[in-house]
């Protein structure tokens, strides 16, 4: 028995957890000479000098890992947990877990690329990294890769999302930021947005697509003895975790008002990582920004379908396991919300299924179905 059992269950976030190398070995010279120290940028239970020269895990220590069975996702995390930086080794592992795919992210190169000082490095990155993942992706067909692609120079965007497009790779990765100082619906960026729909890659904005942390003055509370969770990575602390979802809030209401979705119908986005607990009230508050503004904002007036129509037909967001699934279906619609396991890291718990398994026991079980399968379906048909 796996750990997915009899339920049909696709897997809309898991992660490559990036060895020292995972850029250089597929920079260009010119990149390379850019690149920050990435085994510096590593957390987790990292030990640079046990993972030296290694590719995969020993075999012994694999097939210890791989003796948990369908108990896997209690197992090591981070570098240490099986198929962690080796996609042959993560073949093994999904055969453990019984997802029929798995969407993979890196784990820390979101805001090297995005965050870059200049775009020869976001670029050059860029390539790198979508070389990278698809050498992992390539060993099992179950596992899609996702591309980072910074959008700020058009016409370089273009080439990377065609470059992405040849590699195989299953989609494209977004910063949550008004690209190159225009708003995401700016008409430059149309080519983008059109490339995107006619390849069938959906956008995704995941933890990373934005700073992670809240700024330092917030965290200014007088208290000496006062201290904050983060470490690295994805690794955050509370004050973090209440105002994560604002900059991907922000981008996403801004790229329906401005007509995105509704000018490219085949155009799918998938929100990651980054909780779904916002997603109804966001919607509900663009259903009546629309309605309103419709008479001194005439483009408003010219869409055909509602912002919530919209979202429900293409995007997905994977919320929490700890928010309460039946809940959010209940105030928006079942079409929006996806399972996500989050292997091998360490936030995504001992037992997601348990998890999203309660919260989504009040769900019908179409509604059910649409949460563990269907809905990634339609994101990645």
């Amino acid at each position: 028995m796996t750990y997915a059992g009899d339920r049909t269950i696709y897997d809309a976030d898991s992660h490559l957890m990036e060895l020292p190398d995972f850029l250089s070995r597929n920079a260009d010279q010119k990149t390379k000479s850019l690149l920050p120290d990435l085994g510096a940028l590593l957390v987790g239970t990292f030990d640079a000098e046990a993972y030296a020269n290694l590719d995969r895990h020993p075999e012994e220590y694999a097939n210890k890992l791989a003796s948990m069975g369908d108990a896997l996702t209690k197992g090591p995390k981070w570098h240490e947990a099986l198929g962690a930086f080796n996609g042959d080794e993560r073949g093994r592992a999904l055969n453990l877990l019984g997802f029929k795919q798995q969407i993979i992210f890196s784990s820390f190169c979101a805001r090297l690329i995005f965050a870059a000082s200049d775009d020869q490095l976001a670029y050059g990155a860029a390539a790198a990294h979508n070389r990278s993942m698809a050498e992992f992706c390539c060993q099992d067909e179950r596992l899609m890769g996702i591309a980072m692609v910074p959008l700020q120079d058009v016409k370089r965007a273009l080439t990377e999302i065609n470059h992405a497009i040849e590699l195989g790779l299953a989609g494209v990765w977004i910063a949550a930021d008004a690209p190159g100082g225009r708003s995401p619906g700016h008409s430059e960026h149309n080519a983008i947005w059109s490339k995107l729909a006619e390849a069938g890659l959906p956008f995704i904005q995941h933890v990373g697509s934005a700073p992670l942390a809240i700024e330092d003055e917030w965290l200014n509370d007088g208290q000496p003895n006062s201290v904050s969770a983060r470490g690295g990575a994805e690794v955050i602390g509370s004050k973090d975790l209440t105002v994560i979802h604002h900059a991907s809030h922000k981008f996403l209401s801004t790229l329906i008002l401005d007509g995105v979705l509704e000018a490219h119908p085949t155009l799918k986005g998938g929100i990651i990582e980054i909780g779904a607990g916002w997603v109804p009230d966001m919607l509900r508050r663009l259903d009546h920004a629309t309605q309103i503004w419709a008479k001194s904002e005439p483009q408003l007036a010219r869409m055909k379908r509602l912002p919530s129509a919209q979202a429900r037909d293409q995007l997905r967001f994977t919320p929490y396991p700890f928010e309460d699934v039946a809940q959010l279906v209940s105030e928006s619609s079942p079409e929006l919300y996806m399972f996500s396991s989050d292997y091998p890291h360490a936030e995504g718990g001992r037992d997601p299924i348990g998890r999203f398994t309660k919260t989504t026991a009040a769900l019908s079980p179409d509604e059910q179905t649409r949460f563990f399968s269907q809905n990634f379906l339609d994101l990645y048909s």
